[in-house]
């Protein structure tokens, strides 16, 4: 009997090994794509066409991404100003459009979203001006955007803290201009998505979630009424950039730094900010989104490099991110069935011994 359970215990820290390789040995995807002098500050999944959509700091263009890193022109929109960028991008699915925020670099405070179908040959559906008047003439103004289930677009403003709303015909409204976006004054960085009201995200519940790049702040937004209140949060996000919700809830929060990872149990009143990944700050992460599968990825768009004109680049990067928690949390769930398939199989022995035994009994 002895031998036998020592020989099942074998077999089974044999499988147990095969299975612990692939746990710790499998490799993040990075996906390597070239376009010269794109340097893309968004970053969108298209999860009905399985590609990957960037915008770029130099062009009004769209381009869509393989998982192969093979890169197709989606967009290339003459009809704008050689000084317009596209910034903010989504995919709407239910209306088979991309929406795409576009800044004028020779006049940055008159943005404009810009609607195109999904489908080729991606005609443009609309392009709405989103002016402020209250914020300076050389002021960046429309920075990110998302999209709701009626194909209402929500476009965040970096320069004077507001929120615009554009109904799915192209028609322009503030949604929001909250004092509570103002408590913490403004300190502008080098770039122009650092300084004020940058990534956001649509809830199926009906609110908005938006980062703040220049205090670190997250806010929840109500997506009718504009009403907006300060998320707490365990611990301070430092810059902020773009944000996504994976649909189990869990919000992710890129910086140049760090992608975070951050869970509610409350409808966010309050978060918590349960892991963050380390990231190469030389590569300067913009953007982050959620692909296939729940995986998440963030873009290396190199984009200090793009506004600061001093490289000529053409590779750039999208790169999954992992949370270290939830891994550990998967290897366990391995570790777990396959002990209790270790005492199943040994129950089974043991009965199995048992019957021969009583059957030969009888038979004596």
């Amino acid at each position: 009997m002895s031998f036998t359970i020592t020989k099942s215990i074998l077999i089974v820290t044999a499988i147990f090994s095969f299975f612990q390789a692939p746990v710790s040995a499998s490799s993040p995807h990075v996906i390597n794509f070239r376009s010269p002098n794109l340097y893309p500050e968004s970053l969108a999944y298209d999860p009905t066409a399985q590609h990957f959509i960037v915008g770029s700091l130099n062009h009004p263009t769209l381009l869509a991404i393989s998982d192969a890193g093979v890169v197709n022109t989606l967009v290339n929109d003459q009809s704008l100003p050689d000084t317009s960028s596209f910034l903010g991008v989504t995919v709407d699915i239910f209306h088979h459009r991309l929406l795409a925020v576009v800044y004028n670099r020779s006049d940055p405070s008159n943005g404009a979203l810009a609607a195109y179908d999904s489908r080729a040959p991606h005609t443009r559906l609309f392009l709405t001006t989103l002016h402020d008047p209250a914020s300076s003439p050389t002021a960046a103004g429309a920075n990110d955007v998302t999209v709701d289930f009626s194909g209402n677009a929500f476009v965040t403003n970096s320069a004077s803290n507001l929120i615009w709303k554009v109904d799915r015909d192209g028609k322009a409204s503030v949604l929001s201009k909250s004092k509570v976006f103002n408590k913490t004054a403004a300190v502008p960085d080098m770039l122009h998505s650092s300084c004020g009201l940058n990534g956001i995200a649509y809830c199926t519940k009906g609110y908005l979630l938006v980062a703040q790049s220049n205090t670190g702040n997250l806010y929840k937004v109500d997506d009718e009424e504009g009403t907006a209140r300060k998320i707490r949060l365990n611990r301070e996000l430092t810059a902020p950039d773009g944000i996504a919700l994976r649909r189990d809830g869990v919000l992710l929060v890129v910086s140049q730094h760090k992608l975070y990872f951050i869970k509610s149990d409350d409808s966010w009143s309050e978060g918590v900010v349960y892991d963050e990944t380390a990231l190469d700050s030389e590569s300067f992460a913009t953007s982050v989104t959620v692909g296939a599968e729940d995986r998440v990825y963030v873009l290396y768009g190199h984009l200090k490099e793009g506004i600061l004109g001093n490289s000529q680049r053409d590779e750039f990067s999208i790169l999954e991110v992992r949370s270290e928690d939830e891994s550990a949390g998967e290897a366990v769930w391995v570790y777990v069935l396959i002990g209790f398939g270790l005492i199943y199989f040994l129950i089974w022995r043991f009965q199995m011994r048992q019957l021969f035994t009583n059957m030969n009994k009888k038979i004596a």
